[in-house]
C-alpha cells in the first residue's frame, strides 16, 4: 500500500516559486551496482530550481559534492539571465560527485522522484518553463538502464497517479553556475524563499530517507 505525503508550501512571489509534495516512493531493488567502483561517480538531474535540489542532496551520505548549473541547450556558456528567458533549451540542474560504495544511482533516484513532480510538463509549481524540466542526464550505460527500469516499476505502481514525464537523456556539457547560486540554501536559510519552500522539503527529506543523511 503506498502512502502519499503532501506539503503545502506558502505560495511567494519569487523565480523559483514552487508548491511540491513529497512522496514516500515504493524501495527500488535495484538500488546498488552490480560491480562496486572503486572511483567516485557523476550523476546529473534537473528537477526544477536547482537551490532545492541542490539543498536537498547535500543531506545524503556518500555525496562528496553538489554544484548547480545549466544543461541540455545549444547555448554556449549561458548565464542565469540567459535562461530566465526560457529560450535557451538549458535546463537548471544539479551534477552530484558521489561514492557509489556508499550510495548508488538507484538510492539517488530514490530521492531524486520523492523531492519533485515528475508529473507535469516543463513546469514546478509555479515554476513555468523548459528550464524547470524533469530530466535525469546519464553519464554512463548502467545509468540509464536503471533509471529506464526505476520509471517503469514507479508506473507500474502507479506512484503519481498519472503519467510519469521524466525524461532520459545523455549528459552533454554542464555549464557551472554563477557563483551566488552555489550551496545557496546553506548560506541563505533566513531568506523568504528558503524558509518558506526549501526548509519544509529539506525536514521532510530528514524524516523520509534517515538511514541515507549524513551523520
Amino acid at each position: 500500500m503506498k502512502k502519499k505525503i503532501s506539503i503545502l508550501l506558502t505560495m511567494l512571489t519569487f523565480s523559483c516559486q514552487s508548491k511540491e509534495k513529497v512522496q514516500d516512493l515504493p524501495h527500488f531493488k535495484h538500488n546498488k551496482p552490480m560491480e562496486i567502483q572503486d572511483k567516485l561517480e557523476i550523476a546529473t538531474f534537473a528537477g526544477g530550481c536547482f537551490w532545492c535540489t541542490e539543498a536537498v542532496f547535500l543531506e545524503l551520505e556518500g555525496v562528496k559534492s553538489v554544484t548547480s548549473g545549466y544543461i541540455g541547450g545549444t547555448t554556449v556558456s549561458p548565464t542565469y539571465s540567459d535562461i530566465c528567458r526560457g529560450d535557451t533549451g538549458h535546463a537548471e540542474a544539479i551534477q552530484i560527485i558521489f561514492d557509489p560504495k556508499i550510495i548508488s544511482f538507484g538510492e539517488l533516484l530514490e530521492v531524486f522522484f520523492a523531492t519533485h513532480d515528475p508529473t507535469t510538463l516543463n513546469r514546478q509549481g509555479n515554476d513555468v518553463g523548459t528550464q524547470y524540466r524533469s530530466e535525469i542526464f546519464y553519464h554512463i550505460a548502467s545509468q540509464k538502464k536503471i533509471a529506464e527500469d526505476y520509471i517503469a516499476l514507479l508506473t507500474k505502481e502507479n506512484t503519481f497517479g498519472k503519467p510519469i514525464l521524466t525524461v532520459i537523456s545523455e549528459a552533454s556539457k554542464f555549464y557551472e553556475a554563477e557563483d551566488y547560486h552555489q550551496n545557496y540554501y546553506n548560506q541563505n536559510q533566513s531568506q523568504g524563499y528558503c524558509s518558506y519552500v526549501i526548509t519544509p522539503k529539506v525536514e521532510k527529506v530528514r524524516k523520509l530517507f534517515k538511514d541515507k543523511l549524513k551523520k
